[in-house]
């Protein structure tokens, strides 16, 4: 099993390591089964995590664009 935290780390850190881009951003929504069927028991709850690397994290403007795009 993964943490969804770490997974999208592993999966920014990857694309920076490997391309150099001069920035990654990764945000990743999932519906949690646990969350369904045990705790909370909401159908429709999804949790969504993001890393942001290089100029999505140092530049407010390019970061906001991005998360505006995929709303």
């Amino acid at each position: 099993m993964q943490i969804q935290e770490k997974l999208t780390a592993q999966i920014a850190n990857t694309i920076d390591a490997e391309l150099k881009p001069h920035g990654v951003a990764v945000v990743i929504k999932a519906v949690h089964h646990c969350m369904i069927t045990r705790g909370v028991h909401k159908q429709e709850t999804s949790l969504v995590t993001s890393r942001m690397l290089g100029c999505f994290r140092d530049d407010a403007e390019i970061r906001q664009q991005f998360l505006s795009m995929i709303e």
